[in-house]
């Protein structure tokens, strides 16, 4: 079944014109992974067919009030994790806990967490990925060139700010500039 629907993924990028680029040699089992740019909704259909084509299972995280029937049926079919945001227990340490749990997790996280123009991001993907100890991998709709990119990883260290001068680096350099005026922590702050 999962090569027939990477199949299906694949025809259904040559129809929009687009290329997926094959997983890179750091790619592994368990990685926070973040998407830039998120203009449209076509961002996210983009997203949940490059997995099919990767033959792999990509989550996002939904509030868990969503999950009810026959909502909740849909939601797990795309890769919905249920998050309790009343819990004691926050959103990162809940999905560090999901981390922990499973062989393979891929999630999924759009820092701009809106089509909006943004004048900052957010940095609970950097926060997910530090407490469950997985790397960050930077993936990127190059809407120029109708390409998914995979740009790079990067383990998060002990400072927000320079990993986020990372990342951003890492886009820029392929083309994708974030909003002039981003607001970077300098002392590992949370912007979350």
């Amino acid at each position: 079944m999962k090569q027939i629907l990477s199949l299906v993924g694949k025809f259904l990028y040559f129809l929009m014109g687009w290329r997926f680029e094959p997983l890179p040699a750091y790619f592994s089992r368990k990685h926070v992974i973040i998407g830039f740019p998120h203009t449209c909704n076509m961002d996210a259909v983009r997203a949940f067919i490059g997995y099919r084509i990767i033959k792999r299972t990509g989550h996002i995280m939904v509030k868990k009030e969503w999950f009810f029937w026959p909502m909740s049926l849909l939601l797990k079919v795309i890769g919905g994790i249920p998050v309790d945001r009343r819990s004691s227990q926050g959103a990162v340490e809940q999905m560090a806990e999901v981390f922990n749990r499973r062989d393979e997790f891929l999630l999924a996280i759009v820092p701009e967490g809106t089509r909006k123009e943004i004048r900052t991001i957010r940095t609970g993907f950097w926060h997910i990925a530090k407490a469950a100890r997985v790397s960050i991998v930077c993936w990127y709709l190059d809407n120029a060139n109708k390409r998914a990119r995979w740009l790079g990883e990067i383990t998060p260290g002990e400072n927000l700010g320079d990993d986020l001068v990372l990342i951003r680096d890492m886009y820029e350099k392929a083309g994708y500039r974030f909003p002039l005026d981003l607001k970077i922590p300098d002392n590992g702050g949370d912007n979350k």
